[in-house]
């Protein structure tokens, strides 16, 4: 190589470095005759500032003119008698800084090529790890002893080298990647206490990357990064072996196959290098010859290009369009996809590579022989950039001094002649680069835009940029969000299938999340989605192909952190999302039987644990229907809570039939009874008797039977009548709140039966009509009003009517009923109101607060009791609405009242849907002023 200096000096560069050059004469042992030395300390920083610390050991070491295979025993003998960590630390950092800068001199004399060079920086790199292990595999050895094989001989710790070290083409500046493992498990010996070795590699592991990495007064050796490891970051820092492999065999991805073209086993001489290689060769190299690697490494290079712009760097001679990347991308190209049957092709070394590409006929010899001058061309442009300032940089520079500094080095008289050399090369390259890898277009690149964010290998704050262009919301939860996930999915094995799946997913939700109003909410709610199904490939491979899907589960999450809680917990609810005009398309009330049938059709009778599952699962897919078809705003709040009530009752149906059947089979029925005729009847109280039943709502249920209890069942294992009964409702208790799989089917409250908790499950109409004659308070006559026929035959059914309308309708004092509606809403405001009611109170609850639901409630019930002595038509319907409209019609209360009362009772139901919607409870925070002054107006005129 020739003398690259220029021999007429610069005035400027030797001016401006005067001072320096001087302290660097006073301090060495005889004045340099050299004028490149000189030129040297002028136009490199880091070559003046190594010449005015170590400068006799630079001269020393330059003269030497060192060989690659020079420096191992170099730096041990240096090492012999060094006799503590701090010592280690210094000794390498100096004789790594000294080497660096003799080897630049004589690179700059045009003594050494970039081949040669190559070699000397990975040598030396390798030089420096090994002595470094030595002496820290020593110093533990007094507290640990070593790790044994069962033959007992000594383990090592071994050490891929990966990317640039792994095919010895090293940079002057460069970090150097690492990947530690060790040959087997078990126990060190030989110390002052026996530790597992994977917990002895990991503290060798550690003493030497502070060995090498850690910044001292002397500077650094080598930066380590660790990141090519298993699962990155987040995973161990050594594995065996054994995980190794199966880790590789499992989980090992796309950019790792890519990765481990150029790993090498560091470690001379070991004789588990050939081990290591022969168990990862099936993973890089197919037997096959593969084609899916051009696609892999267009994207890969996508992804770069993507990152780079997106960082704004321009001029980057190694990641930009036609850089150095690009030359090793083509290689590899080569080689992973013909490798698997073309031994030849399975070489670190890129020279080696391009040189076995080039005798198989896989490239034209003049082209192989162009890119491999041009990659010299960028390769000595980017070690004149490192040797700046010993900084790991590929960036073209923008100040005019390290321009004319950069000249000086490569030997130009001017920056535009480099400027137009640089891109002359990287458009041969690139040109090249197109034809082997593919070309992209600019939709490519907006279409995996967000990919990025799916790599381990970004740093934070590029992931952040990327970001910041996309979303104005808080951009670090995101990324963290986006990187813990990242993390989960890489402890889950999924298989092959499953994380391509994911990775095609992942970018695709990314961006369809991040347009939406409040990202960080969605990402949390939609990643709780994924977490569930992330083992399901069928279902992430549904999301991934049907854009109609992921919109619409980003459109039922973004409303309702209830519904993502019921996918995440559910995910056969996913089915629902196939088809969204399927999903918004609701059956009417009436049809909820017949749906529920085709849901356990299929399931043996005998099967309970399958058929519990299944009738919660039709009931969760039902209710989501109900909540999309409400979201879009397709429901009224009328319908919403029709759908809902009818859909519990059809469920209370299918119970009933199912404990029947249950018990029948081992008891009988009742004399004269049948599935068709139970003689079993259910009463719905509150929201599900008023037809007003919400999302979260239990059920309040009060059991009917009209049967004789002195008669046995028909059965092989016959029972009294009333035991029957008594266990039936026990089953249809155990049927609804018994946990499985798929969760609760619904919470039930009996605590409306005659008696109370204190009474019994099943109460026969004449005790039922008996206790609610001569025993019951008000406020259990009062929830009658809300109470209606859920299950049973026609016949009883009409029977429990009649019984409620003529409790409901019995006269009544209107001055101590009004007593006692006064005093029950006191000890429900007492004990259930958020707190001492006020209208202009920031929070409110919905139910109990003054002028809430409640008082509306009581309001109707009050006039029914009243009233329906004189006009029965008043106790005719269960529900809050229909009640307030006959009393209009009747004109019991002002017209206005009762418009008021209902608009805002329909105002508070709606804001109860919408909480529920968001999991929250009955408190809302922003102004119903307005609608509670109105109830409470009303309550004054009636009660006051």
């Amino acid at each position: 190589m020739k003398n690259l200096l220029k021999e007429s000096p610069q005035t400027d560069l030797l001016q401006s470095s005067q001072a320096i050059w001087e302290r660097i004469e006073e301090r060495l042992d005889s004045v340099v005759d050299d004028s490149e030395c000189r030129h040297l300390v002028a136009s490199s920083d880091f070559f003046a500032q190594t010449m005015e610390r170590y400068g006799q050991a630079v001269i020393e070491t330059y003269q030497q003119a060192l060989e690659a295979s020079d420096y191992r025993s170099l730096i041990t003998a240096k090492l012999n008698d060094c006799s503590s960590e701090s010592e280690l630390k210094r000794t390498l950092r100096q004789f790594r800084h000294a080497c660096m800068a003799a080897l630049l001199w004589r690179e700059i004399k045009g003594q050494l090529s970039l081949s040669d060079s190559l070699a000397h920086y990975t040598a030396l790199a390798d030089a420096c790890v090994a002595a470094a292990l030595a002496w820290s595999t020593e110093n533990l050895s007094d507290r640990f002893g070593y790790a044994l094989t069962e033959n007992g001989e000594r383990q090592p710790l071994l050490i891929l080298g990966m990317g640039k070290l792994g095919g010895r083409e090293l940079n002057f500046s460069s970090d150097i990647d690492l990947i530690f493992f060790y040959p087997e498990q078990g126990e060190t010996k030989g110390g002052k206490r026996s530790i597992e070795n994977s917990v002895y590699f990991t503290k060798l592991a550690q003493a030497l990357i502070a060995a090498l990495d850690e910044q001292t007064a002397d500077g650094q050796v080598f930066r380590v990064d660790m990141r090519l490891r298993p699962f990155g970051t987040s995973g161990p820092l050594v594995a065996s072996v054994n995980a190794l492999e199966h880790y590789y065999q499992e989980q090992g991805r796309d950019w790792e196959r890519y990765a481990m073209v150029k790993a090498r086993v560091v470690n001379q001489d070991s004789a588990y290098a050939q081990d290591f290689y022969q168990l990862i060769r099936p993973f890089v190299y197919r037997r096959y010859i593969d084609f899916s690697a051009i696609e892999s490494l267009r994207k890969m290079k996508l992804l770069i290009t993507q990152e780079t712009r997106r960082q704004g760097a321009k001029n980057n001679i190694k990641l930009g369009a036609g850089g150095i990347r690009e030359v090793e991308f083509i290689a590899q190209a080569h080689q992973l996809i013909r490798g698997g049957q073309q031994k030849s092709l399975q070489t670190q070394s890129l020279y080696q590579a391009y040189k076995e590409i080039e005798r198989l006929d896989l490239m034209p010899g003049p082209t192989v022989k162009q890119l491999i001058t041009d990659y010299e061309f960028l390769r000595v442009v980017e070690h004149r950039l490192q040797q700046l300032n010993d900084e790991q940089t590929q960036q073209l520079p923008d100040e005019e001094l390290r321009q004319q500094q950069l000249c000086y080095l490569l030997g130009y008289d001017d920056w535009s002649t480099v400027m137009t050399d640089v891109t002359a090369v990287m458009k041969r390259i690139h040109d090249e680069f197109q034809q082997v890898v593919g070309a992209h277009s600019e939709e490519d690149e907006e279409e995996q835009g967000l990919q990025v964010l799916w790599q381990d290998m970004l740093e934070d704050d590029a992931a952040l940029e990327i970001l910041t262009q996309e979303t104005d919301a808080d951009v670090d939860t995101i990324w963290h969000q986006i990187k813990d996930f990242r993390l989960e999915t890489r402890k889950r094995s999924s298989g092959p299938r499953g994380r391509s799946a994911l990775t095609r997913l992942m970018p695709l939700l990314l961006r369809q999340i991040l347009q939406q109003q409040h990202p960080v909410q969605l990402l949390d709610r939609v990643l709780s989605v994924i977490r569930a199904i992330m083992s399901r490939t069928a279902y992430i491979e549904l999301l991934a192909e049907n854009p109609g899907a992921r919109e619409q589960l980003c459109k039922l999450c973004a409303a309702s952190p209830w519904i993502s809680e019921k996918l995440a917990l559910h995910p056969m609810l996913l089915d629902e999302l196939i088809d969204p005009q399927q999903l918004y398309q609701l059956a009417d009330p009436d049809d909820y039987p017949g749906l529920l049938r085709d849901y356990l059709v299929r399931i043996p009778e005998q099967d309970m644990e399958r058929q519990m599952d299944a009738l919660r699962q039709a009931k969760q897919a039902l209710q989501l229907k109900i909540a999309a078809a409400d979201i879009s705003g397709a429901l009224e709040l009328m319908k919403v809570s029709d759908h809902l009530s009818y859909l519990a009752q059809a469920v209370i149906a299918e119970v009933v039939t199912m404990a029947w059947a249950q018990l029948t089979q081992k008891h009988g029925a009742p004399t004269g009874r049948s599935i068709d005729d139970t003689g079993f009847a259910v009463l719905g109280y509150g929201k599900l008797g008023g037809l007003e039943l919400g999302y979260g709502s239990d059920l309040d249920l009060v059991f009917v039977c009209d049967a004789d209890y002195q008669a046995q069942t028909d059965g092989p294992k016959p029972i009294e009548v009333q035991q029957f009964y008594l266990r039936l409702a026990q089953r249809i208790l155990h049927l609804f709140t018994t946990r499985t799989v798929a969760g609760v089917l619904y919470d039930v409250d009996l605590r409306l039966r005659p008696s109370g908790q204190a009474g019994l499950l099943v109460t026969q109409v004449s005790s039922f009509v008996r206790y609610l004659r001569e025993d019951a308070w008000t406020w259990e006559v009062q929830a009658l009003v809300r109470a209606r026929c859920v299950y049973g035959n026609h016949y009883l059914c009409a029977e429990l009517e009649d019984i409620r309308q003529s409790m409901l309708s019995r006269p009544r004092d209107q001055e101590a009923l009004k007593e006692d509606v006064l005093s029950m809403r006191k000890k429900m405001r007492d004990h259930l109101a958020s707190k001492p009611a006020d209208t202009e109170q920031q929070s409110f609850d919905l139910k109990q607060d003054r002028g809430g639901i409640a008082d509306i409630e009581f309001i109707t019930q009050y006039l029914v009791l009243a009233y329906s002595d004189e006009y029965p038509e008043l106790c005719r319907y269960s529900d809050n609405i229909r009640i307030l409209t006959v009393a209009q019609e009747l004109q019991l209360i002002p017209e206005v009242d009762v418009q008021n009362l209902i608009n805002a009772f329909q105002i508070f139901r709606c804001e109860s849907h919408s909480l529920a919607l968001q999991g929250e409870n009955v408190l809302v925070q922003h102004d119903l002023t307005n609608e509670r002054q109105a109830v409470l107006e009303c309550w004054r005129r009636l009660f006051e």
